[in-house]
């Protein structure tokens, strides 16, 4: 799948050439961490809503994991227009696009709450989640031309250091503002249940008012600055591109890399909470418990800005494989222990994911020159393994309990140990 016309020319261009050497892409790098800061808040918050949801709306696991699967799937289906569409109006215009239609999914949730409709709600997340995949199709590349190619895994892994910010501050955020106020009103008595779950629906609405007004005034600014001019094809006369980046192994082996990532972190983020609230792990109340997601996206964070000091030092892809070895063995000690060992061990694999998404999606991008913008593309559409492997694992759950149900994240960690230890160094072809 081609994101954009094969005859079109390279993404990275004479303009990116001269960004490089006029060092003016730092100014630009600084704005565009905002942007990882704000998807990661939004969606962390997807794992604050899905017990409270489950909850509201008499869910089970499966049924609950919907809301992953229509978050994520948005990349799925996005993905390839959003290539297409950047490589036309560039990566800043692609940007305050992204940003106004996650805007508009955030302005979504009001009216689902008054209805209290799960399934206006399960609309509400893809119409955010759409916008969301265009600044990951715009951002992610930005980031990565905005600088030498070898640092590139280095420079990735900063900005994504804050989105992982973003994922920390969120729970305390949800757990305020939505969960302790729901477990307040489900404290009471509710003889109509459509009553009492409109009137739970309700917590929602301001928070996302809140999130809609950020990503607006965002949207504004990134209008206003003056970036670098990048990511807009040029004509097809002025370049003839060959082949296509589906024929760079590395690329193909890192999109499933990135599927079985996003999968396993996603799974294990949004069944924290049930995790934890076990009699047996924590026996936590759920809004005791939504603090905790604070670890493991905090790990998450503390582990980038010493992953992006690391892998000046150390070749990437062993950076990789070794952190990939330590999520397995954590997740398997989670699933075969309880108490606090089981808990801390789960949340410790977030210090062990901290690298591996900016890292599979550099040395994805590795050599691809002109297929660049597809193969970005290819690999956001992979970002679809946040839907399809949570929803599985809550079938799993629902059939055998959750601690066994995380075999599937434990697979999952044992595929990127293997691209990072081989499948990166895979053959380029030629062209």
């Amino acid at each position: 799948m081609a994101i954009a016309n094969e005859t079109e020319a390279s993404a990275v261009s004479e303009a990116t050439r001269s960004v490089h050497q006029s060092g003016n892409f730092k100014f630009a790098l600084v704005a565009l961490t905002s942007l990882f800061f704000m998807w990661g808040f939004i969606t962390c918050l997807n794992d604050i809503l899905i017990p409270y949801l489950k909850n509201m709306f008499e869910l089970n696991y499966a049924q609950a994991m919907l809301v992953q699967f229509c978050f994520f799937g948005a990349y799925f289906i996005v993905s390839i227009p959003a290539g297409a569409l950047v490589g036309k109006i560039g990566y800043q215009k692609g940007i305050v696009t992204g940003l106004g239609i996650a805007c508009l999914g955030c302005l979504l949730f009001y009216p689902s709450a008054s209805f209290a409709s799960y399934w206006m709600f399960l609309g509400a997340f893809f119409v955010l989640a759409s916008g969301i995949t265009i600044l990951q199709v715009a951002a992610n590349p930005y980031v990565s031309v905005l600088g030498p190619a070898k640092t590139a895994s280095s420079r990735l892994t900063l900005t994504q250091a804050f989105n992982s910010f973003g994922t920390t501050v969120a729970p305390f955020f949800g757990s305020w503002l939505i969960l302790s106020t729901s477990h307040q009103m489900t404290g009471k008595a509710a003889p109509d249940l459509m009553v009492s779950a409109a009137a739970q629906a309700s917590t929602v609405q301001v928070p996302y008012l809140i999130l809609a007004a950020s990503l607006f005034v965002l949207a504004v600014i990134f209008m206003l600055l003056k970036l670098p001019f990048l990511g807009q094809k040029l004509p097809a006369s002025s370049a003839k591109v060959l082949g296509s980046a589906w024929q760079f192994p590395h690329l193909v082996l890192g999109s499933v890399g990135i599927f079985v990532y996003v999968g396993a972190e996603v799974a294990i983020g949004s069944f924290l909470i049930s995790f934890l609230v076990q009699p047996d792990i924590g026996g936590y109340t759920h809004a005791e418990a939504a603090h905790y997601i604070a670890y493991y996206f905090g790990g998450a964070m503390v582990g980038r800005f010493f992953g992006a000091a690391v892998m000046q030092k150390i070749k990437a892809g062993k950076v990789l494989a070794f952190n990939a070895i330590c999520a397995c063995l954590l997740v398997a000690l989670a699933m075969f222990s309880t108490g606090a060992m089981a808990m801390w061990a789960l949340l410790l694999v977030g210090l062990c994911n901290s690298i591996m998404f900016p890292t599979i999606f550099s040395l994805a991008l590795q050599d691809l020159e002109q297929h660049t913008s597809q193969g970005s593309g290819i690999l956001c559409l992979a970002i679809v393994g946040g839907a399809i492997v949570p929803l599985f694992q809550g079938l799993l759950a629902d059939h055998f309990g959750i601690q066994l149900a995380f075999i599937l994240p434990l697979l999952c960690y044992g595929f990127i140990a293997y691209y990072g230890a081989k499948g990166c160094d895979a053959p380029r072809p030629r062209f």
